[in-house]
């Protein structure tokens, strides 16, 4: 192993090593600082995407520009040099690919169907621009993470290759989020990294800026025998053999290696060296994507869905953002999800509507947010959940109201003491508020038998609930709980409120702030 391409293969261990440690990392117990987000912060369609749904570039994501400004100059490094989801393509399609030849020059020309990942580009910013970030569904460090967090993770971990996670974790829809990354992987199987020459709207967009990269893989004319070893070894269907694209090419070095006349070199221009060619890109087929993409954004907006109707079980973590500007930052990355402590947070599938597909939200049959717990908005990457702290949501000095994620109710057909007579005071003893927000009366009945029984009846006050979702949670009716959490009364909405007591500012309609 030397030259470029060994360099090549040691960056690539090494960033694919710290993605695998920033995951284990990542665990609550583990934390300690880290900069779990890392990749996503050095992503520049995250930063991109967030810049033009926010019209602002959130503090990490300048980082990205540590990636944006060297590929001007050098072309596409991130693919294969710093990728998790390039590299693992790359690793999966040489151990794949064992073909002749022939097959090979053919699998890897340059073919017109890759020109769909600067379709898609186009969509997401157009999306973007209209205020709805869906980068985060094809970005492939939004995906890689989300995939391994939600689903193949838990996965190891119940295998028996625990200590992923501290507690079992289970996720929403978890087999749907990993299927489609073992899709991408299995696609290697049938065309080289298709998701990287295809698909990859990152890819597209740094293919795009590559174009004017001063140095690019060039080709002696003089000295190339046309043998075609490079165009064997060639990981992006770029054409090595030809008139380069170098707007396709990873810069994966293996060409150079391969080349037997040392015909290929990667730097500035020679004067035998060929010509490449420009994006590969029908201004015709962008216009037209780019109308369709205006017109898509919306449909995917009228249907029911938070942003148009408060919705009960979209229950938002604590620091979240109101429901439109949450959408326009939320990049479904998963990273909150890893870090709860609880496993309350799960992806959402459509109780969002199509633009909260795979956002967080909390499910308190699985969990509840922990009263002291600020985790999902510290490691959140783009502040769709902004950060907290402690005295902030729980309301201590100098702030006078916790934040709410919404109101508690109580079924009485379901509750022991209202319904079945049965002694239970399970969710008073676990609010966590001070004053409860769970009182209970005390009732003396007599039972269907004939027994004196004294009963403790709860009920909620509702200007003293967080919505934390500990007593639905710990309701010992498990299957359906007997009190349940609604996002009324959530601190993040002006609108999502209760018409209850003129005088407790419940109706008033600004955002709870926590300051008074």
């Amino acid at each position: 192993m030397g030259g470029l391409r060994g360099v090549r293969r040691i960056y690539a261990a090494f960033f694919l090593g710290l993605f695998g440690f920033l995951l284990w990392a990542g665990e609550f117990e583990r934390l300690k600082g880290f900069e779990v987000g890392l990749f996503l912060q050095l992503d520049p369609l995250t930063a991109l995407g967030g810049f033009l749904t926010s019209h602002t570039l959130y503090k990490g994501l300048a980082l990205a520009l540590l990636i944006l400004i060297p590929t001007l100059f050098l072309g596409r490094f991130f693919c294969s040099w710093i990728c998790p989801l390039g590299i693992v393509n790359q690793v999966l399609s040489h151990i794949f690919h064992r073909r002749r030849a022939v097959e090979s020059w053919e699998e890897n020309r340059y073919r017109p169907v890759y020109r769909v990942k600067y379709y898609l580009l186009v969509v997401l910013l157009v999306f973007a621009g209209l205020g709805s970030l869906q980068t985060g569904l094809l970005d492939p460090i939004a995906l890689i993470y989300r995939s391994f967090t939600l689903s193949l993770l838990p996965a190891v971990d119940r295998a028996g290759g625990g200590g992923w996670f501290a507690l079992p974790a289970v996720f929403h829809g978890g087999v749907l989020i990993g299927g489609v990354l073992l899709a991408i992987l299995l696609a290697n199987r049938l065309i080289t990294r298709f998701w990287c020459r295809a698909l990859c709207p990152l890819g597209a967009l740094l293919g795009w800026c590559a174009q004017w990269s001063l140095w690019r893989i060039r080709r002696d004319v003089d000295r190339c025998n046309q043998c075609k070893q490079c165009l064997r070894a060639c990981q992006g269907a770029a054409d090595p053999d030809g008139a380069l694209r170098h707007t396709e090419c990873h810069l994966c070095m293996n060409c150079i290696e391969a080349c037997g006349t040392q015909a290929l070199h990667y730097g500035l221009a020679g004067s035998r060296s060929s010509i490449g060619r420009p994006l590969d890109l029908n201004r015709r087929r962008v216009v037209e994507v780019a109308l369709a993409a205006v017109v898509a954004v919306p449909m995917t907006r009228s249907t029911l869905s938070p942003r148009s109707t408060p919705t009960p079980e979209v229950i938002r973590p604590p620091g979240s953002l109101p429901e439109a500007q949450f959408l326009a930052r939320c990049i479904k990355c998963g990273l909150c999800m890893r870090v709860c402590p609880t496993n309350v947070l799960q992806p959402a599938l459509l109780e969002a509507g199509f633009e909260g597909l795979w956002t967080p939200l909390l499910m308190n049959a699985v969990g509840y947010c922990e009263h002291h717990c600020v985790l999902c908005g510290q490691v959140c990457p783009t502040a769709a959940i902004r950060p907290l702290s402690v005295a902030e949501k729980v309301g201590a000095p100098p702030f006078t109201k916790p934040v709410r994620l919404g109101t508690a109710f109580f079924d009485r057909g379901r509750c022991l003491p209202w319904a079945m007579d049965v002694p239970c005071i399970v969710c008073e003893e676990t609010c966590p508020t001070s004053p409860k927000a769970i009182w209970y009366e005390t009732v003396a009945i007599t039972s269907r038998d004939g027994r004196k029984v004294t009963l403790k009846r709860p009920f909620v006050q509702p200007e003293l609930c967080i919505g934390c979702g500990i007593c639905e949670n710990k309701c010992p009716v498990t299957d359906l709980a007997a009190i349940r959490v609604s996002s009324v009364g959530e601190s993040r909405s002006g609108d999502n409120r209760m018409l209850l007591n003129q005088q407790s500012g419940w109706i008033e309609g600004t955002i709870d702030t926590g300051l008074g």
